[in-house]
Parts: structure tokens; C-alpha cells; sequence
């Protein structure tokens, strides 16, 4: 049983580190556009982490390691930047994707987001609200606060116990990906 346990850790932190790799280029690439104009550290560090794809996965490693940020400092603001468009995410996420429904590559991007959204659900509805934290909480591909609040308005989950749910996740994530960065196994490409 320890076996397995030990090849299971080793083999989720090869993934993650493979999967921080290719979160930490595109993020280094949007922070030297934003550096090119002229915009600061910490709101670099905002911005990047309410971008789906990148989120707090691709924000934590470059404030720890690209702008020395402290540990805390770099969490804070990559916490508060990832949470920030998930509200509006699950009350707007409706009215959006109606417009663009309306309009033959709108709703091409409709169908692929909700698809998305629909293949995590099945675990989530599973176990509900402690589903969706540990869905949003793993920092995997497809997973974090943007996917996780489609989700939860597909399972129509209130909006509150929803908000609550991708906090506990955006926070588990925060943790995972900070001790990571300050292990030296996430990095910059």
C-alpha cells in the first residue's frame, strides 16, 4: 500500500510539473507583453491570474520565482485575481452564452465550453459541493475557477454555495502551486 501510495504522489507531481511547464510559458509570454506596456508586477500578477488557461498555475510561479514576490504576497494576489471574474462568471455565464448562441461561430464556442464544462460535471455532481472544491482545487488542465464555475452553473448550484466551493478550490490550488513553486519544481520556461 505505501508503494502505491509513493508512485502515486511521485506520479502526480511529474504531471503537475509538466502540466506547470506549459502554464508557466504561456504565462511568461503574456507577462512580456503586459511588461512591454508598462504595466507593474502586482497588477501583472492580477491580471494573469483571472485568465482561464493560466489562473493562479501560471500566476503564483512567476510572481515567486520571475518578480521575487514573497510566498504570501504572490498567494494574496493570485488568490484575489483568480476569484475576481468568478462571480461574474456564474451570474452572467447565461446571458453571454445566449448572445453568442445566436451567431454561427458564437455558438461554436458555446458548444465547446459547455461540452467541456459537461465532461468534469460527472464527478462533481457525484459528490456536490466537496466535488467541485476538489475539482477546482487540482491543478490540472481543465480544472481551476473559470471551469469549475461553468460546472456549477450546469449542475445549478446556488450561487453562494458555489462561490464558497471555488474559494475552498482556488485556495487548495493556491497552496499546491505555491509549495510547489518554492520546491523548485514548477518554473518559468
Amino acid at each position: 500500500m505505501n508503494k502505491l501510495i509513493t508512485k502515486s504522489s511521485l506520479m502526480l507531481i511529474v504531471i503537475l510539473f509538466g502540466i506547470s511547464h506549459l502554464n508557466a510559458s504561456i504565462a511568461s509570454q503574456t507577462v512580456q507583453w503586459l511588461q512591454e506596456h508598462g504595466m507593474g508586477a502586482r497588477l501583472i500578477i492580477l491580471i494573469i491570474s483571472m485568465l482561464p488557461i493560466i489562473e493562479l498555475r501560471g500566476s503564483i510561479p512567476v510572481a515567486i520565482l520571475l518578480f521575487k514576490m514573497s510566498w504570501q504576497e504572490a498567494f494574496i494576489l493570485s488568490v484575489i485575481g483568480n476569484m475576481l471574474p468568478i462571480p461574474f462568471i456564474l451570474l452572467f455565464v447565461d446571458f453571454v452564452f445566449g448572445l453568442l448562441g445566436k451567431f454561427k461561430h458564437g455558438k461554436k464556442v458555446v458548444d465547446f465550453f459547455t461540452n467541456k464544462a459537461l465532461r468534469k460535471t460527472k464527478d462533481i455532481e457525484k459528490y456536490e459541493l466537496a466535488g467541485l472544491s476538489i475539482f477546482v482545487g487540482i491543478p490540472l488542465p481543465g480544472t481551476g475557477g473559470w471551469t469549475g464555475a461553468l460546472a456549477a452553473k450546469l449542475l445549478n448550484f446556488s450561487f453562494w454555495k458555489a462561490m464558497i466551493s471555488i474559494t475552498i478550490g482556488v485556495l487548495i490550488a493556491g497552496v499546491i502551486v505555491t509549495i510547489l513553486s518554492l520546491m523548485g519544481l514548477m518554473t518559468l520556461a
